[in-house]
């Protein structure tokens, strides 16, 4: 049984972080708002997005006691995820809940980046201070046929966008797909080399409904990082904070890399986030379970004991590992659906 210890944090009296029977610490919640995105990425959505009757995503008022909940538990960090999170009409209001609790020290997005020309300032003015956008080539015609929407300079003017309205961090994030990208690293590093963004190359996942597609574009990681290293990359030194990503930095460039390997011995040795998919379901880990309701104790401040401590029981279930090593891809359909 995990004790709660009290810290006393911006002038409040918060419970230790969220701990599992491993010794992992949990300071960062992926929440996903939305399950509709109006790409088509072929390796998630390749149909597009089809809802399953009329959704219903979780409310402005479920997701601040959701947030208050997490940040009394400890989480620092929060990551608006979708679907495309941006597509929420009441998006720059979600951005304002939680930037408004003064226990939440970083709040990110990661996006597609079709409206962030329009709204970076916006939404960096509401409390946005960290973003993801994937990019997953630079070559517009490839970039059309991974995401089936011609969307590549409208993406490209909104990171220039975000670079001009002073966020701490821009990344970009482009999924690995031999056969299709995996000629685009010259480009890519083109393009760091004078620009101050971190582009992260995340090595394909199998889901549940996409082992042909994974077995014909999977390229391993770490395949990038020997390329790296023999062309004078440094490996950073990871922070006591850091996720999974290995980070390199090289003295010619103003930009960083990431390399997320899930596929690599003891890549969940540091995991520490937690994920709630749009419709209210905590998930331990991004393939291995069906997900617990969580919403039924997000109807008011009043029911934050009882979600503590549903949070702290299933702690106690969460896995050392994800599996995918023994091809075990969980009920996970697509990395939508609870924003992978």
């Amino acid at each position: 049984m995990q004790k709660w210890l009290h810290l006393p944090i911006l002038g409040k009296v918060i419970m230790s972080q969220l701990q599992d029977s491993f010794g992992r610490k949990f300071h960062y919640l992926r929440m996903s708002v939305t399950d509709v995105c109006n790409f088509k990425c072929s390796y998630c959505l390749p149909d597009g997005y089809h809802p399953d009757g009329r959704p219903s995503f979780l409310t402005l008022s479920e997701i601040e006691n959701l947030i208050a909940a997490f940040a009394k538990a400890g989480t620092r960090k929060v990551r608006i995820t979708g679907g495309e999170p941006t597509l929420r009409k009441d998006f720059t209001d979600i951005i304002r809940v939680i930037a408004d609790n003064q226990a939440i020290s970083t709040l990110a997005t990661t996006t597609n980046g079709y409206r962030l020309e329009q709204h970076a300032k916006e939404w960096f003015d509401a409390g946005l201070r960290r973003i993801n956008v994937s990019v997953d080539s630079l070559d517009p015609r490839m970039f059309y046929q991974i995401t089936g929407e011609n969307k590549f300079d409208t993406v490209m003017r909104g990171i220039d966008a975000a670079l001009n309205a002073g966020f701490e961090r821009v990344k970009i994030n482009a999924v690995l797909l031999k056969g299709l990208n995996d000629k685009d690293l010259p480009r890519f590093l083109h393009w760091i080399k004078n620009t101050p963004i971190d582009l992260r190359f995340i090595e394909l996942m199998e889901t549940g409904l996409g082992r042909d597609y994974f077995q014909a574009h999977h390229l391993p990681g770490s395949q990038i990082k020997q390329q790296l290293l023999a062309d004078g990359w440094q490996l950073d030194e990871r922070g006591a904070e850091d996720g999974p990503a290995q980070n390199f930095s090289h003295s010619d460039y103003q930009g960083r890399i990431g390399l997320i390997m899930p596929y690599e011995k003891n890549f969940c040795a540091s995991c520490n986030r937690l994920r709630v998919s749009a419709k209210g379901k905590l998930h331990l880990c991004l393939f291995t379970e069906q997900g617990l309701d969580l919403r039924d104790l997000l109807q008011s401040p009043e029911q934050q004991p009882a979600l503590l401590a549903r949070l702290e029981d299933q702690l106690r279930l969460k896995k050392e590992t994800h599996f995918l090593h023994q091809g075990i891809t969980g009920v996970t359909q697509h990395l939508a659906s609870i924003g992978g």
